[in-house]
Order: structure tokens, then C-alpha cells, then sequence
């Protein structure tokens, strides 16, 4: 038994690996749920900008300020 090594063993078997794990359920609908909450959000905040700007240029229309008519020339 040279160098202090039992018979049949081998000399990297004690080598540490990496353990590869699969994704986290909770983890993942969090990130999913969050990431949905964003885009909804800002899809929200682009659809009241859009109402915004309609009823700012129909009450432009109302009040005569503005005119859908082309004026000629």
C-alpha cells in the first residue's frame, strides 16, 4: 500500500461537484407573477396616457380651439 492509499481506491474520488438543482417552483411564480405585474403596469399607465390625449382633443373639438377640417387656402 504505497503512499498511505487503501487497494482499490481511487485518487479522485473525494473531489467535490457541483450539484446541479432544477428550478425553484416558488421562485419562478414569484419572478413570473412580478415580471407580470410590471408589464401590466406600464400597459396600464400607456392605455390612461392614450384616454388622457382623446378627451384632451375632444374637448379641444367641443370648445371650437381645434378643427378636424383642413382650412383652405
Amino acid at each position: 500500500m504505497a503512499n498511505g492509499k487503501k487497494s482499490g481506491e481511487m485518487a479522485g474520488h473525494k473531489v467535490a461537484h457541483a450539484v446541479l438543482k432544477g428550478p425553484s417552483v416558488v421562485k419562478e411564480i414569484c419572478i413570473g407573477m412580478t415580471l407580470g405585474l410590471v408589464a401590466g403596469g406600464l400597459w396600464k399607465m400607456h392605455h390612461w396616457n392614450e384616454q388622457r390625449r382623446t378627451r384632451t382633443f375632444y374637448s379641444l373639438l367641443e370648445k371650437g380651439e381645434i378643427s378636424v377640417v383642413a382650412s383652405e387656402e
